[in-house]
Order: structure tokens, then C-alpha cells, then sequence
């Protein structure tokens, strides 16, 4: 038998809805995350409800990234190349461990958002 599904609490549900709008090619960090869902200063609360997420929830979870753009996961393990084949599949590259987030940072700079012509994927690919 199929457990019932409980609802989320309301700051629960603003946390998943953030991560559910970060678009494709875009990351945000843990604290953007917060912050976005009216709760700044509780990143540690997103790494705790994605991880108690799971898949069922189908978040994005790829594109939660900690606040310096590396990957919260160890370098090498399943977790973490999972992350940065999902990166790579939308045209975010990584240097070293870490993502640029000027680069590829969701609204980091909100004019660029609105008025730059978008970037080709392969484009976004080189550099």
C-alpha cells in the first residue's frame, strides 16, 4: 500500500518552488535558494529538504550549487559526476570543480537576463 503523500509545509514548498524555476543552463546557490524563497540566511535548510526530496520530487537538484559555485558533493563520487554530467548535458562547463557563476549564475545580473541576445548551446559550451 502507497503511503499518503503529506503536504509540505509553506517555507518547504517557496524552497521547492525556487529550485523548480531555476531555468536549464542556469545554477543558483543554496542561499540564493533561501533567499528567493523569503528565507534568508537557511541554506542549510535546501541541502536538507533536497536531500529528503529524493527523485520522486523531480527538482532540478543538479543546479543547487554552494555559494563559491563548486559542487556540495565529493569530488569523484557517484553524487558529484552525476551533477556534472547533468551540468554539462545543458551547456553549464565546469573549471576544475567549480561552476562560473558570473557565467552561469540564474539572474545574477538581471539586465543581461532580460536584454543580452541568448547564447547558442554551443556557444555556452566553448570557453
Amino acid at each position: 500500500m502507497k503511503s499518503a503523500q503529506i503536504p509540505l509545509r509553506p517555507e518547504h514548498q517557496a524552497i521547492h518552488d525556487a529550485i523548480a524555476a531555476i531555468p536549464p543552463g542556469r545554477v543558483a546557490s543554496y542561499g540564493e535558494i533561501a533567499a528567493r524563497a523569503g528565507l534568508p540566511g537557511r541554506a542549510r535548510l535546501v541541502g536538507r529538504l533536497l536531500r529528503e526530496a529524493g527523485e520522486a520530487a523531480a527538482l532540478p537538484w543538479h543546479r543547487v550549487l554552494r555559494a563559491d559555485g563548486t559542487l556540495a558533493f565529493a569530488p569523484r563520487s557517484r553524487a558529484f559526476l552525476e551533477q556534472k554530467r547533468r551540468l554539462a548535458a545543458e551547456g553549464v562547463s565546469l573549471r576544475g570543480n567549480r561552476v562560473e557563476l558570473p557565467r552561469f549564475g540564474w539572474q545574477r545580473d538581471l539586465d543581461a537576463e532580460l536584454w543580452a541576445p541568448p547564447a547558442s548551446p554551443a556557444r555556452r559550451r566553448s570557453g
